[in-house]
């Protein structure tokens, strides 16, 4: 004969052995006690967290032969039939395989007969959000004017579906996440019981892989019951839910505290080379920078998980960052954690959110240095507020905008989108952007490559650390050309959505439309567009400037090599 499941064979018999739902509970004795007994509940909320239970206990409290306040006392015939399953007057319908209106249908039918054994025929419906809306439609007149002996009990995790007019008709009740400390409480009841061997510490992984459901709690001990033959302990856990040691949680902290990307790195590899599943171990990343973070702001909030011997160690960590990189690294985690779920390398998103999390700020880019001027060393110094200008020349025609005139090697001045939305206006470079003639040059984009793929990543972080195999080796017009090592690389980012991803983000960065096209490194040489041949004539300072530009210069060469 097969063993009973745990979850089934300790399910709560009495509304004090409810976890969790005080609320719940409070309300439902006093309607009892009082005699304000309703026709229609709803009862919402995440699995796990007691709906059906609660169901079962109202159907044999208000069929209890007991005096009300003693009610469900467990003794009586109907509360044993309720408990064996086998009263006739609670009938639970799973709604999602009795979606159709004829099964509503045939339930009017039968909600006209009085109760076989008790006072109330009790209808419990679980997950009432998957009936059909013709099926609601039908339920709906039964709702709103049942027979006085019936009463009617709609469970769900989704309410959100179920219409507003069934919602309208019924007694609300909201189901609550089960704390943790509470969940522990309840697992070393049913372990004492069972006559299990179980650490504190073992339970509590437990009870925080539930997520505040405490039938996930109970069917977790209940698979790692016969895991060991010595008991369940924290280790065994671990190893099969695939969770990380508590010490490799907080080394990867430490790594990120103090920058060492190696350190950290090691770290995550080393847990998924153990055979820790690299989602489980983002999700518990997150919860310890989070705590981190609650530790930091002084918010008083401190997590279930944080003991009272940890929290001093915990306080010194949280001391060691801001509360900005705490909150920037919550997120890539959290980002990682969702996208951790399969691939050929499932610890990638973890070990990219590593390194983004480490890396200083952003600051502006340096300008590229035009081609044969060496870049200028050390870090970029803003422009004085005035600097000296050489005096502008006289143009037959005026300029719609006042520009200097700049030196044969004097680079030129970037545009940028300008921030009403309007046109592309020249401004100073304090970042490096395109020509102010709309012209892309392969330099000034080999220059942006690092800021492409900043901007890239929010949009799609595999996405970016995939492009950071490849390079940009030519423009030609619109068209930037990326250079790929592998083939596979290649087309993985040729694929649509992909590139539809790396365009409409290079287009924002640019400030004009640009395509891209994808091929292998091997087969392309660096190019660009040939400029238009220079006339003979002289012409206007800007024209002269950019005839001298060695960048225009080498395309000009290029292109008359590729003429011949």
């Amino acid at each position: 004969m097969a063993v009973q499941a745990l979850y089934r064979k300790w399910r709560p018999r009495t509304f004090d052995e409810v976890v969790g739902q005080e609320h719940v509970v409070g309300t439902l004795r006093n309607a009892l006690g009082s005699g304000r007994i309703h026709h229609a509940y709803l009862f919402a909320g995440p699995r796990g967290t007691g709906k059906t239970s609660t169901a079962r206990l109202l159907a044999k409290a208000v069929n209890c032969l007991a005096p009300e306040q003693q009610r469900p006392c467990n003794e009586c015939t109907i509360c044993q039939a309720v408990n064996e399953g086998r009263l006739l007057d609670l009938i639970e319908i799973d709604a999602a395989s009795n979606t159709g209106v004829d099964d509503v249908r045939e339930l009017r039918e039968r909600v006209g007969f009085r109760p076989n054994e008790g006072r109330y025929k009790v209808y419990v419906i679980d997950e009432v959000h998957m009936l059909s809306n013709a099926a609601f439609n039908a339920l709906l007149k039964t709702l709103e004017e049942p027979p006085p002996h019936a009463i009617f009990v709609l469970a769900t995790t989704e309410s959100h579906k179920i219409p507003t007019t069934v919602i309208s008709r019924c007694q609300r009740f909201n189901f609550r996440r089960i704390p943790v400390s509470e969940v522990v409480e309840r697992l070393e009841w049913m372990v004492e019981r069972e006559h299990i061997p179980a650490d504190k510490e073992a339970l509590t992984i437990i009870a925080r892989q539930a997520t505040g459901s405490m039938r996930d709690a109970e069917s977790l001990l209940d698979q790692l019951a016969s895991y060991g033959e010595t008991g369940i302990t924290a280790t065994d856990v671990r190893a099969a839910l695939g969770t990380g040691d508590s010490e490799t949680i907080i080394q990867v902290a430490d790594a990120l505290a103090q920058g060492d990307v190696a350190l950290g790195l090691g770290a995550i590899n080393t847990a998924v080379d153990e055979g820790a599943d690299p989602r489980q171990l983002a999700r518990q990343i997150v919860e310890h920078l989070r705590a981190l973070l609650l530790l930091r702001l002084e918010s008083g909030v401190v997590p279930a998980h944080v003991s009272d011997d940890l929290r001093p160690r915990l306080e010194a960590q949280a001391a060691a960052f801001s509360s900005r990189s705490l909150a920037q690294a919550v997120r890539l985690f959290n980002q990682a954690a969702a996208e951790a779920k399969g691939g050929w390398q499932p610890q990638l998103p973890l070990e990219m959110a590593l390194i983004e999390a480490t890396l200083p700020a952003k600051t502006p880019h340096p300008a590229p240095a035009p081609r044969g001027q060496p870049a200028p060393a050390g870090p970029r110094t803003p422009p004085p507020s005035a600097p000296p200008r050489p005096a502008p020349t006289r143009s037959t025609s005026p300029p719609a905008r006042a520009q200097p005139a700049r030196t044969a090697r004097e680079p030129k001045p970037a545009y940028s989108p300008a921030p009403d939305g309007g046109r592309d206006e020249a401004v100073p470079a304090t970042a490096p952007t395109p020509p102010s003639t709309g012209t892309l040059t392969l330099d000034t984009l080999l220059g942006r490559w690092a800021e492409f793929l900043n901007a890239l990543r929010p949009r799609n972080l595999s996405l970016e650390a995939l492009l950071r195999s490849c390079r940009p080796v030519g423009v030609e017009g619109d068209i930037v050309v990326l250079g790929f090592d592998y083939d596979f690389h290649r087309g993985k980012a040729a694929e649509d959505r992909n590139r539809q991803d790396v365009e409409e983000t290079l287009s924002d960065l640019l400030g004009k439309k640009y395509r891209v096209r994808c091929e292998l490194a091997k087969n392309v040489q660096p190019r660009q567009d040939a400029a238009p041949p220079q006339s003979t004539t002289s012409g206007s300072p800007a024209e002269q400037s950019a005839s001298d530009d060695p960048v225009v210069q080498a395309a000009v060469a290029l292109g008359a090599v590729i003429q011949s």
